[in-house]
């Protein structure tokens, strides 16, 4: 069994549960990464605690053949911040590896070589594979850049990503549990859909083992996540429609001003 971390201040989620154990956070890595790390290769799970938002990112921070990799799960959404988030999160973590009385003397500090991987499954359409870039994010852009940061983005829902999929049973099973719920929601409450979907996917050998000897915490911690994954759904939708009503006041307030719909467009886009 690899190392837990004991210090996280949140419930963990079906995601880091499932993979914060060795055997299948390699199989995942090896899949993810194209890698072929025998079992016995050594991972250290250094994952920290209240970094990210945690009611939207799952992760899981590990140590394996020197590289430090920071890979989180989304739930719903990207976010266009993460390469900032993970650059913040690197220096956390290096922080804690590292010994800060080290830093003043002369002999180098050796660290581990980042590799940053965010797993998508939310319901918005995304492509298979796609590169976020912290440079993207600077307010000027040059040809010399002094530092960048590149995350990897992997759509790992169901029926994507297939060659990733077929090198991972257990990150296909996840894939196809979130699924099977999202599937269920439409015609069930959400505590019957969760409870159905473990269901299947124990009859259906599909994380058996983990499922069968975990199920009512893995189905309490679903029903967790899922009833916040709706709240912020909501909060987000709200969000709009607020800000929908308040551009339509500031318009009719130009308007009855005396201003045209051309400049009061124009002027709204300033604001």
């Amino acid at each position: 069994m690899g190392e837990t971390n004991t210090n996280r201040k949140f419930k963990n989620s079906v995601f880091t549960t499932l993979f914060g154990e060795k055997e299948p956070l390699l199989e995942m890595y090896n899949a993810v990464s194209g890698k072929n790390y025998p079992k016995e290769t050594e991972i250290k799970i250094i994952t920290l605690s209240d970094v990210f938002f945690m009611e939207q990112q799952n992760d899981i921070a590990f140590v394996i053949d020197g590289k430090l990799v920071v890979l989180v799960e989304h739930q719903s959404t990207i976010n266009d911040n993460m390469p900032l988030r993970m650059l913040i999160y690197m220096a956390r973590e290096y922080e804690m590896l590292t010994n800060s009385k080290d830093l003043y003397k002369q002999k180098m500090v050796k660290i581990p070589e980042p590799e940053f991987i965010v797993l998508y499954n939310g319901k918005a359409e995304y492509p298979d594979f796609k590169e976020m870039r912290l440079s993207d994010s600077f307010v000027l852009h040059n040809e010399t850049r002094f530092l960048e940061l590149v995350v990897k983005v992997y759509n790992i829902n169901k029926g994507r990503n297939a060659e990733i999929a077929s090198r991972s049973p257990n990150l296909t099973g996840y894939a196809e549990l979130v699924a099977e719920i999202e599937d269920n929601k439409k015609s069930m409450s959400l505590d019957a859909a969760v409870k159905s979907a473990v269901k299947s996917c124990i009859r259906r050998d599909i994380l058996l083992y983990f499922l069968r000897e975990r199920s009512s915490e893995v189905e309490n911690m679903l029903l967790t996540e899922w009833n916040l994954k709706d709240a912020l759904e909501v909060a987000r939708e709200e969000a709009r429609e607020e800000a929908e009503i308040n551009g339509m006041d500031k318009v009719f307030t130009l308007l009855e001003s005396g201003m045209s719909l051309a400049d009061a467009k124009r002027q709204l886009g300033r604001l």
